[in-house]
């Protein structure tokens, strides 16, 4: 049974979807808008939104955790977290991202989303 078990699997291991989540949430960061598919896109956001509340606080033990959530070796793109998107929302208490359907991949029909920062 899956009480409490809310996230998506992927067809992954667990590894596997801990490196796909690190590797959206490092492209966000670095492009601002990502395209993907709407199931990613809707497991993205709380991760994403978790980085930059806690970025909003700015200390060095934040930026450490941070570092090592997105797998230890983006500094750069975590100090545009930090200096660049977590200053954006100082004021503001929670969605700092927006999910935008755009209809399915012509492909193989999988709905696809756009994932931004507001």
């Amino acid at each position: 049974m899956r009480h409490h078990n809310s996230k998506r699997k992927f067809g992954r291991e667990k590894t596997q979807r801990n490196a796909l989540v690190n590797s959206l949430a490092f492209n966000l960061i670095v492009r601002g808008k990502i395209k993907t598919t709407l199931p990613k896109a809707k497991e993205l956001r709380p991760f994403v939104e978790k980085l930059v509340t806690r970025a909003k606080r700015g200390d060095l033990a934040t930026r450490r955790s941070i570092i090592s959530k997105l797998g230890g070796h983006h500094s750069r793109e975590v100090k545009k977290l930090f200096e660049v998107i977590a200053p954006k929302y100082k004021d503001t208490k929670g969605g700092y991202t927006r999910v935008l359907k755009l209809g399915t991949r012509k492909a193989d029909g999988a709905p696809m989303a756009i994932i931004e920062f507001v």
